[in-house]
């Protein structure tokens, strides 16, 4: 069942086939713009030449639709992407009416909502039920192999714990308003633009980066909020959109009541630009999370991350040198160490053989390369139906989840929420 689409990615999620689901789609939401582009999509992946899918949807669009889904009860998988304010709300009346979740991010918005995260997750882990967070990232395989990278002692020796004017962890995301997915353009809704709604780009896209630090550093480790991290400063600033390109990504030509508070003169200020500072486990991180309106030419959203060990820092870097294609490189600290750590990294790419079939090694620009073959290139569209997969594997067998997941959860959503409110507190909105 899908509970009311507010975002492209509920969509993503049956881009795919899976045997053990059923073609039978149920969907409860109100009618609408959100509604008709969601399944807009969805008839596009069951209408196109190369591998359709078969999905067969039964629609309800009456004002109870939360109320109505929750009595019909027409199967026991929910997903929710989308309608971020009021999310955590409706995944606990899922839960509490024995349904599994599998709800895009973020699931909160606000540190005050750290209580009903944790009613949620004890909710599901009291009914045996399946709560699972869409982290989409930890599928693609540059980050896949930084992490391994980071593991491994004789590559990257031990996490060095930096210093605020030196982070130790360094990541920065930017995606773009403007774009295609599916290969046609991304309907925006107003609501997209209301960081009330949805939230501002450290509490929602900087989700997958707080979760990918952890998940890299401290692989297969449960932390805890309360004890491991520090946020010790955070920013915000605007991207400031003309009404023409508010229209071009929502069809709607004036800027709607909703969003007044944020319009100066003729631009919409959309706060979707976050950068955060915080410790975990002692070790510095800052995030930065940028949007734009639209890539140039040839590029799309990019992602640049950092690590630096005792013996190596790992770096992904998707620059216009990479072609805007996300490359993995070994930098060792000492030139004098480079012949022994390329030796490692050649008996490592054999033994990755199985795993990364095709990976190689190579020099670029003075640090080693590790070169992907574009086989394990599957996309980011094709990650949502990989985390798919892992939910349907936990719901066949609870005890495949990992002991870290929900811990960790309520880290990333303790760093993504306290930051965004930091940073509200040190730079409040301006009016021209």
């Amino acid at each position: 069942m899908t509970l009311d689409p507010g975002h492209f990615h509920a969509a993503l999620i049956h881009k795919r086939s899976y045997p053990q689901v059923s073609p039978k789609v149920f969907i409860y939401a109100p009618l609408g713009r959100d509604l008709l582009a969601h399944l807009a999509h969805i008839h596009q992946f069951n209408t196109r030449a190369e591998n359709p899918t078969a999905w067969e949807l039964e629609i309800y669009t009456g004002a109870d639709f939360l109320e109505r889904m929750l009595s019909d009860r027409r199967g026991h998988i929910v997903v929710l992407a989308g309608r971020n304010r009021d999310k955590i709300r409706r995944i606990q009346a899922c839960l509490d009416a024995g349904l599994h979740v599998l709800a895009d991010k973020p699931w909160i918005l606000d540190p005050a909502e750290l209580p009903a995260l944790d009613k949620a997750l004890r909710s599901a882990r009291r009914r045996g039920l399946i709560a699972y967070d869409i982290m989409t990232e930890r599928f693609e395989v540059t980050n896949m192999l930084q992490r391994d990278l980071v593991q491994d002692r004789e590559v990257f020796g031990e996490i060095e714990h930096g210093s605020e004017t030196a982070p130790a962890v360094v990541m920065e995301s930017v995606h773009h308003i403007y774009k295609t997915v599916a290969g046609a353009p991304v309907f925006r809704p107003v609501s997209f633009f209301d960081i009330e709604e949805q939230g501002e780009a450290l509490s929602d896209v900087g989700t997958h980066l707080v979760d990918l630090v952890q998940w890299i550093l401290f692989a297969d480790q449960a932390l805890d909020w309360r004890k491991d991290i520090a946020v010790l400063s955070a920013e915000r600033w605007p991207e400031s959109l003309s009404r023409e390109q508010f229209a071009r990504v929502t069809g709607v030509t004036e800027f709607p009541e909703s969003l007044r508070r944020w319009v100066n003169g003729d631009k919409l200020d959309y706060y979707c630009n976050n950068r955060v500072h915080y410790t975990l486990r002692g070790v510095h991180v800052q995030l930065d999370v940028l949007w734009r309106y639209e890539a140039p030419p040839g590029a799309g959203d990019t992602h640049y991350a950092v690590f630096r060990g005792s013996r190596s820092r790992i770096e992904i870097r998707q620059g216009e040198a990479e072609n805007f294609r996300p490359e993995l490189y070994v930098i060792p600290n000492r030139e004098d160490d480079r012949d022994a750590l390329r030796a490692v990294l050649a008996q490592r790419v054999q033994q990755w053989q199985d795993r990364y079939p095709g990976i190689g090694l190579a020099d670029r620009d003075g640090a080693l390369w590790i070169t992907i073959p574009d086989a394990l290139r599957v996309g980011h569209e094709a990650h949502f139906g990989q985390v798919v997969e892992d939910f349907l594997q936990f719901l066949e067998d609870p005890s495949r989840m990992p002991a870290w997941e929900t811990p960790n959860m309520r880290v990333n959503y303790a760093v993504t929420t306290q930051g965004v409110a930091l940073a509200r507190r040190s730079q409040p909105e301006q009016k021209q």
